[in-house]
């Protein structure tokens, strides 16, 4: 029986997986977004994910237990410099994984993953959002405005008498 046994083997064996995850991780590191299987993506999430929040903290405990996933000393060091300095005050969820559709040759669903705080369209939404009136309380407003009016007219007639 398989009880609780959640891990995706992604069809491969250990050091073919873990070779393909760790060339995964730094790509998505070094260009900050990939185009890649749905599958693949959320596997992907869940081991880039803790080296993401080692980097929020440079030291040379951190660099050395990333360098022994990464293996490459460019990647390390642009995760600790550029991309550690950038999410150091987000409290987790530092990819985003958006789907694109189906691949033409075998209908794989396709996806790209990316970091959330280098996606610069996306950041350049978030503008406040206009307050929403039903149009029943859009009436009572202007009834209430109506009435305040007329109540100030005569008061002002009187005045100027």
């Amino acid at each position: 029986m398989r009880h609780n046994k959640k891990f995706n083997h992604l069809g491969r064996k250990a050091a073919h997986r873990s070779a393909m995850l760790s060339n995964m991780a730094c790509s998505l590191i070094m260009h900050k977004r990939i185009s890649t299987t749905l599958a693949k993506a959320k596997a992907l999430r869940i081991y880039v994910e803790p080296l993401l929040t080692r980097a929020k903290e440079d030291n040379m405990a951190n660099r050395r237990l990333v360098f022994s996933e990464l293996k490459q000393k460019q990647v390390v060091t642009e995760l600790f410099q550029n991309v550690g300095e950038k999410i150091a005050n987000r409290p987790g969820g530092y990819c985003r994984i958006l789907r694109t559709g189906f691949r033409l040759g075998d209908a794989a669903e396709m996806c790209i993953i990316e970091l959330v705080d280098y996606n610069e369209n996306m950041l350049k939404d978030t503008k406040k959002p206009t307050k929403k009136t039903t149009r029943r309380a859009g009436k009572k407003a202007a009834k209430a405005e109506d009435v305040a009016e007329v109540a100030e007219a005569p008061a002002e007639e009187a005045k100027a008498e």
